[in-house]
C-alpha cells in the first residue's frame, strides 16, 4: 500500500491536469527521452511535434509507470479513465482508456476537456456498463452528477499504471511529464509517467 500514495499524487497531477485559481496551468510533455545529464537531472527529449524540448525533473520528482492493459480489465465496476474526441456523427470515441489501481477510486472525477487532441475530452469514474456490439464495445461511464456513453473500438490503447523508479527514466523511454514550464522552456517536473519496456503513453 506505501508504494501506491506516491503512485497516486502522481497520477492525480498528470491525468486529472486541473490547475488551482492561483497558479498558471502546468504544461504538459508528451515525447521521447533521447539523453540524459550526468547526474540524471536534465532530460533532452524529442516531443511529439517533432520539436526538441527539456525536461528537468525535480530531486524527489515520482515515477510511474505506465503498463499494458486489456479489454478484460475494462469490466463494470472499475475506475477508468477515458480520452476520447467526437467521431463523424458526433458521438464520443475513445482515444485510449487507463484503468487506475482501486487505491485511486474517485481520482479527478468528473467529465472535462483535455489535451490530447482538438475538441478531446477526458472522463474519469466508474464503468457501469460495457456492451458488445458489431462494431466494438460502448462504454458507460458514471461519475457524480453525469454519465458519458463512449464508443471503444478494437484498437483502442488500454493501459494501467503501476509504481516507477528513477532507473525506468532512460533514452528510448516515452514519456509524459507535466509541470511549471522555466523561463528558458524547460518543464520542472515533480512528476512524470514512463512507458514500460517500449510502451508510448497514448494519454
Amino acid at each position: 500500500m506505501p508504494k501506491l500514495l506516491p503512485l497516486a499524487a502522481a497520477l492525480a497531477f498528470l491525468i486529472a491536469g486541473a490547475a488551482s485559481a492561483q497558479t498558471a496551468p502546468p504544461a504538459t510533455l508528451r515525447g521521447t527521452i533521447e539523453a540524459i545529464s550526468a547526474d540524471g537531472a536534465s532530460l533532452s527529449v524529442n516531443a511529439r511535434n517533432g520539436e526538441a524540448a527539456i525536461v528537468r525533473l525535480k530531486p524527489d520528482a515520482i515515477v510511474s509507470l505506465v503498463v499494458p492493459a486489456s479489454l478484460a480489465d475494462v469490466k463494470p465496476g472499475a475506475y477508468v479513465g477515458v480520452a476520447a474526441a467526437p467521431d463523424a456523427d458526433g458521438a464520443l470515441k475513445a482515444m485510449e482508456v487507463h484503468v487506475f489501481p482501486e487505491a485511486m477510486r474517485g481520482a479527478g472525477e468528473g467529465f472535462r476537456p483535455f489535451d490530447l487532441a482538438p475538441g478531446s475530452s477526458m472522463t474519469n469514474g466508474a464503468l457501469s456498463a460495457r456492451i458488445d456490439g458489431v462494431e466494438g464495445q460502448t462504454l458507460t461511464v458514471t461519475y457524480a452528477g453525469g454519465a458519458q456513453t463512449i464508443r471503444l473500438a478494437a484498437n483502442t490503447p488500454i493501459v494501467a499504471f503501476a509504481p516507477g523508479a528513477r532507473s525506468d527514466v532512460k533514452p528510448g523511454a516515452a514519456i509524459i511529464a507535466r509541470g511549471v514550464r522555466a523561463s528558458d522552456g524547460a518543464i520542472e517536473a515533480a512528476r512524470i509517467l514512463v512507458g514500460k519496456d517500449g510502451l508510448t503513453p497514448p494519454m
